[in-house]
């Protein structure tokens, strides 16, 4: 199965939830936050670089527990129109 290419705008949302994923995390160690979310930290690696930038709906509900998001504030910040 081929995967359709990614557009910029999908690319962009992806930096983003990487940003905002990094930023909350601060100064705790990716093994630490990926252990509580239960993924790899590579995997939590890739998202925050942008090199993952659709992951899987639970894997980001997950990340947002870990960190003390809401995935409201998450789709919000992350969506491809900025809202007031």
């Amino acid at each position: 199965m081929v995967r359709t290419p990614l557009t910029p705008e999908e690319r962009e949302r992806g930096e983003r939830l990487g940003g905002l994923l990094r930023a909350a995390r601060g100064e705790r160690s990716m093994v630490e936050v990926a252990a509580v979310a239960g993924i790899s930290a590579e995997t939590l690696r890739k998202i925050e670089t942008g090199r993952a930038p659709t992951p899987a709906f639970f894997t980001v509900a997950a990340l947002a527990t870990a960190l003390g998001l809401s995935m409201d504030e998450l789709a919000t910040r992350c969506a491809l129109t900025p809202t007031a």
